[in-house]
């Protein structure tokens, strides 16, 4: 059975290679890579600047939301880490 992740690091980073939001969750010692693209995040934020900036700020907007899925995609994928799609809003 897998642990359950939790967010409690608030640090985020842009990853301009991905065009995605990194963040972190852990499961107990473990750390689990997260991302969430720029595109999943214009669809939680459609008036976002494209900029990393406004990615940050999109993603920090809606980070309780965010996270709240991210805590179920890993339940249900097994992955080393872990893209969050517009499906899984």
């Amino acid at each position: 059975m897998r642990g359950q992740v939790a967010f409690p690091n608030s640090s985020r980073s842009y990853d301009a290679t991905r065009l995605a939001v990194r963040f972190w969750g852990y499961d107990q010692s473990i750390e689990v890579p997260f991302f969430i693209g720029a595109a999943v995040l214009y669809g939680l934020e459609p008036k976002m600047s494209a900029e990393p900036d406004g990615c940050l700020s999109a993603f920090d907007a809606h980070r309780t939301q965010i996270c709240t899925v991210a805590a179920k995609v890993y339940q249900r994928r097994r992955s080393g880490s872990y893209d969050l799609l517009a499906s899984d809003f």
